[in-house]
């Protein structure tokens, strides 16, 4: 797996965890919002490696 890629699972896996804890998502339907808040975090955090190299 790609370096963005780990983090990127790691701290949606933290964010869901998060999100099951304060009653907003259930462990039963955790697997409809992992998708959208994995790429999401992928894609934010690809932007700011892009956006790092662009001010080089």
């Amino acid at each position: 797996m790609e370096k963005y890629q780990k983090q990127a699972m790691q701290v949606a896996k933290e964010v869901i965890i998060k999100f099951i804890e304060v009653g907003r998502i259930s462990p039963t339907n955790f697997g409809e919002h992992f998708d959208t808040i994995y790429n999401d975090v992928l894609k934010t955090v690809s932007a700011c490696e892009t956006a790092d190299k662009d001010e080089e």
